[in-house]
């Protein structure tokens, strides 16, 4: 990599972030609520403002978004040539949450190689305005040019569950991270009580941050027991996950953030005080079936790929000042502290997360990277963000600075380090008695247990999942510990405990 010739000049290839942006609607009339094209066209014309620089779209190399619910086959294009920028290539990310801060890790790759000198990386969703509209029985605004071919992807599309594991009800994410919850408790040796009531207190920590973001969708102040608490509608979702524990995908948010080479942004005149560095970045993915992996409340990716980015750039976790661990469900924020050594005494996040803040699907790192960079300009130091897709599945991380990297922009691959042990067998037709290691109990729009997703160890050490529908035992597993205790599982799948 190239190597700056000092701390303030640096080389005129050092990838720089010169402007970002977030845009959040909130109307409640979907006939005239923007589309989530035009909410990426206005974030991608604020970022440029927020440069000094409102020009410097129509010199940009690359337009990239990152994959969401719409049906654009190229929105890259759309916004392309909406903003003059007729000469960008364009390309569009898979399904997956990690893939903002893999995407912009890319691209600064090919900033600081000399392939291109500029980008932009967008994404956006307007899915309060399409349930809203549907709720309503109105046809919402539409923009999608069918007639486009399909943009060049960027990156692999993300693989969920088996067979095995959809058909006993892994499947939605509101039903699996409670799962790792349960897990996580057992390993803390907590009870219920204790339990609920620390999930309460890390979750008041980001509705904190969230009510003092005015693009955070929900800025309502809550206190750790009524996050806790199912009282005022927070009903139980999948326990121990209450309503304010799981994220907010209805949201009409987008964001943008312009990337381009030293020489560029010194070319386009921004201020040398809007420059925000991307020191290190790293990609690492375990094992994408749950039953395969270890265990169910550790990352060996998080482990390794979060360390090693922290290492590129020189910097320990303790003197990173501003953080955004990502934070779909309480379990995920717990794995990535506990792997990278962040205690919970301090702020995680700097846009409120995914519960209080929103989220546009995948690109919610999309939105804590443009936070991440209004933040560094207030408080200049480092920063650091933690994307993640699946359940606990695909990690990218990014070590920013205000200062230049004294050895270049620095990215590292760490699939081959985080892959140190065997994955664990798998014994789908496993019948009889096995020990229970993580539960979730889905409760209805009631607030009652429905069903319970069970994840058990069979005498030979292999995974195999369950599920029951006992309502006696539904309403045990939300008082008592049941991690740990044995269950019978019968050929169809269903477990007595």
């Amino acid at each position: 990599m190239l190597v700056s010739v000092n701390r303030h000049t640096p080389d005129p290839r050092t990838p720089v972030i010169i402007g970002a942006a977030q845009v959040t609607d909130r109307t409640d009339d979907p006939t005239i609520a923007r589309t989530a094209l035009e909410l990426m066209v206005d974030a991608l014309r604020s970022a440029a403002i927020d440069a000094g620089a409102a020009d410097c779209p129509t010199g940009l190399d690359v337009v990239a978004v990152v994959g969401g619910l719409w049906r654009y086959t190229d929105p890259a294009r759309q916004v392309a040539d909406r903003v003059g920028a007729d000469a960008a290539r364009t390309l569009l990310t898979g399904f997956s949450g990690h893939t903002p801060q893999a995407l912009l890790s890319h691209l600064a790759d090919e900033i600081a190689a000399g392939r291109l000198e500029a980008a932009a990386v967008l994404g956006g969703e307007a899915n309060r305005s399409r349930i809203r509209a549907k709720r309503l029985g109105v046809e919402p605004r539409r923009d999608h040019d069918l007639g486009l071919e399909a943009a060049e992807r960027f990156g692999e599309e993300l693989e969920m569950s088996s067979e095995h594991e959809r058909e006993r009800g892994v499947l939605a994410p509101t039903t699996v991270y409670p799962v790792f919850e349960t897990a996580l408790r057992y390993a803390r040796g907590e009870t219920i009580p204790e339990h609920r009531a620390r999930l309460g207190e890390l979750w008041a920590g980001f509705n904190t941050v969230a009510v003092d973001n005015p693009h955070a969708v929900d800025r309502t102040p809550r206190t750790a027991a009524q996050i806790a608490g199912t009282d005022d509608g927070n009903r139980m979702i999948g326990f121990p996950y209450t309503r304010c524990m799981n994220a907010n995908n209805t949201v009409d948010q987008a964001s943008a953030v312009l990337i381009v080479s030293a020489e560029r942004a010194a070319a386009l005149g921004v201020p040398r005080d809007r420059w925000v560095f991307l020191h290190a970045a790293t990609t690492a993915y375990d094992p994408p079936l749950i039953t395969e992996r270890a265990d169910l409340h550790s990352s060996p990716a998080v482990r390794v790929a979060g360390r090693r980015a922290l290492e590129m750039a020189g910097v320990g976790i303790d003197d990173v000042a501003h953080l955004d661990l990502y934070s779909c469900f309480p379990s995920a924020v717990q794995i990535s502290s506990a792997e990278l050594g962040i205690a919970h005494d301090r702020p995680l996040t700097v846009t409120g997360g995914l519960t209080f803040a929103g989220a546009p699907l995948n690109n919610y790192s999309g939105q804590a990277i443009a936070a991440m960079v209004q933040r560094l300009r207030d408080d200049p130091g480092w920063g650091f963000v933690h994307a993640n897709g699946g359940y606990v599945t695909k990690h990218a991380f990014g070590v920013y600075g205000t200062e230049p990297p004294a050895a270049g922009f620095l990215r590292q691959d760490c699939q081959a380090e985080a892959e140190t042990q065997p994955p664990r067998t798998a014994d789908p037709g496993f019948t009889g008695t096995a020990t229970i290691e993580g539960y979730s109990v889905v409760h209805d729009r009631d607030g009652a247990p429905e069903h319970a997703l069970v994840a058990l160890r069979t005498p030979g050490d292999a995974r195999v999942w369950g599920t029951t529908t006992d309502a006696t035992v539904l309403h045990a597993m939300t008082v008592d510990e049941h991690v740990g205790r044995s269950g019978e599982l019968d050929p169809d799948g269903l477990v007595a405990v």
